[in-house]
């Protein structure tokens, strides 16, 4: 027996129509994007195949979604990627938006009309040039059967946003891997004399793991661990005070980093150990409170073969992501 199912996802486009039931919503789709070694997994596609675009029917589909961009009081760009760009089988050797995207998208901010830049891809992307030059930048991932809806209430300002990256997005695909929570290597950064591991760029990321903006701005202060030394086997809290220093209702993802400073093993530059989600009101401060254990200040130890918790000196950041500033110390002894 053969089921044949329509798959109904609301697209960007819809959510935005949805949104704007008497407005002029036009469209362009600008060239189109395709992988240049195709996925083994597009013969087992229901539907008809579509012949790629000439070159020409390529430059005809930029110079119209330009052309519609001009005519627009506001345009929103939503690019990235197609599905069969990532999942099994669709490693790449760029993190670059495929195809003229990037072009099309400095055609566009070169018309000074505000402009929107709504990502849809499955991951990070190198977008260091919109970062630059776009105010606005929505990642809405691969959004599912309602993500249209779910964009344009983001887009309209019904839902303020509180989501943070769970992965970093690097400057290149040359930078890769990049995670926040990886150990000194023999590359040289910091210091007075290496300052960067590349002469021709900053070694941070584009945007942090952990990081996210909303439509209200946050200040995490007050950062205060109960006792300056806690022993073996004991816990100890750790607090802030977080404040919604904008003005609109919005969410705050609280995160705490540590770093074993010496030990047994060779211990990650940050660990993420905890993290809240706080709702907070224009003007409302909230503490948040964490515990660090024998569970987040232990690790695995690869020359003792088991779990063990050391007796040194640890770094304790909270923040708004991996980058968090706000620190502290802590010892633990025997």
């Amino acid at each position: 027996m053969v089921f044949d199912h329509s798959p109904a996802a609301v697209t960007v486009l819809e959510g935005i129509r949805a949104k704007l039931p008497g407005a002029r919503v036009e469209y362009a789709p600008g060239p189109e994007i395709r992988r240049d070694i195709r996925s083994p997994f597009e013969d087992m596609t229901p539907g008809d195949k579509k012949a790629p675009q000439t070159p020409e029917q390529a430059e005809a589909a930029f110079r119209k979604a330009v052309s519609t961009a001009r005519n627009a009081d506001v345009v929103v760009m939503v690019l990235g990627e197609n599905a069969e760009m990532a999942g099994e089988a669709a490693s790449r050797a760029s993190l670059d938006l495929p195809g003229r995207q990037e072009e099309l998208l400095k055609a566009v901010v070169a018309l000074g009309k505000p402009v929107v830049l709504v990502l849809l891809n499955g991951r990070p992307l190198s977008i260091a040039w919109a970062a630059e030059n776009v105010p606005a930048i929505l990642e809405a991932w691969e959004p599912g059967s309602e993500g249209g809806h779910a964009v344009a209430d983001i887009l309209f300002g019904d839902v303020n946003p509180g989501g943070k990256l769970p992965v970093t997005f690097p400057r290149k695909a040359s930078h890769a891997p990049l995670y926040y929570a990886r150990n000194l290597t023999h590359s040289p950064e910091g210091g007075r004399m290496y300052r960067s591991r590349y002469w021709d760029g900053p070694t941070t990321p584009l945007y942090p793991f952990g990081f996210g903006l909303s439509y209200t701005t946050f200040s995490i202060t007050n950062l205060k661990v109960a006792a300056k030394q806690v022993k073996v086997g004991s816990l100890v809290t750790v607090t802030a005070d977080v404040t919604n220093t904008g003005s609109v209702l919005g969410d705050e993802v609280v995160q705490l980093y540590i770093h074993q400073k010496a030990g047994s093993d060779s211990r990650p530059l940050r660990e993420l150990k905890g993290f809240e989600r706080l709702t907070l009101r224009p003007g409302e401060t909230k503490t948040v409170t964490f515990r660090l254990g024998p569970a987040e200040l232990g690790h695995w130890s690869t020359s003792a073969g088991k779990w063990v918790q050391d007796t040194e000196a640890f770094d304790v950041w909270v923040g708004a992501d991996s980058l968090a500033t706000l620190h502290a110390d802590l010892v633990v002894v025997r």
